[in-house]
């Protein structure tokens, strides 16, 4: 390779380095409360649901999400005792006014738990599509775990990486 095409491939190379930041690994949760809800009730012998719920809430742990607040927007289709589908967004929303938002989505599982009774596996997946301000940059993705707090109340519990573009 001549000089000058050896100049541009390390400079490309470089330049490639450079826009490319080191992951971080994150824990976070969100502590969420129902605000509203749209519920249809299979009127079958299946005891299926559908419900369109708006949580929120406030995150805690580490990263870039500590401490912001959090709105769920979510559709939870299940079926009790056999699983479910939920899936939906997070809103996150800072004190300087910078957003960003998550998409995630669970696979609900019931498996027949140590007392014999089933119970619930709530995991999934999220990942960073999108943000405002100073998480306009941010990118991420991880594990998403749902644990139920009451009959409105649920905590979010992700884990992840979150890295800037």
């Amino acid at each position: 390779m001549s000089r000058p095409g050896t100049i541009i491939a390390v400079s490309m190379s470089l330049l490639v380095l450079a826009s490319v930041v080191q992951a971080e690994p994150v824990k976070f949760e969100a502590l969420v409360s129902q605000k509203e809800a749209i519920r249809l009730d299979f009127a079958d012998s299946s005891k299926r649901f559908f419900l369109l719920v708006r949580r929120e809430g406030k995150t805690e742990g580490q990263g870039p999400l500590a401490g912001a607040n959090v709105q769920e927007y979510g559709a939870h289709d299940v079926v009790p005792g056999i699983g479910g589908e939920p899936h939906g967004y997070l809103e996150f929303a800072a004190t300087d006014g910078s957003k960003t938002y998550l998409k995630w989505t669970i696979h609900a599982v019931f498996v027949l738990g140590p007392d014999g009774k089933p119970k619930l596996l709530d995991n999934g997946v999220w990942q960073v599509i999108g943000g405002t301000g100073r998480w306009e940059k941010l990118k991420g993705a991880g594990t998403f775990r749902l644990r139920f707090l009451g009959s409105t109340d649920r905590r979010f519990v992700m884990e992840g990486e979150f890295g800037q573009h």
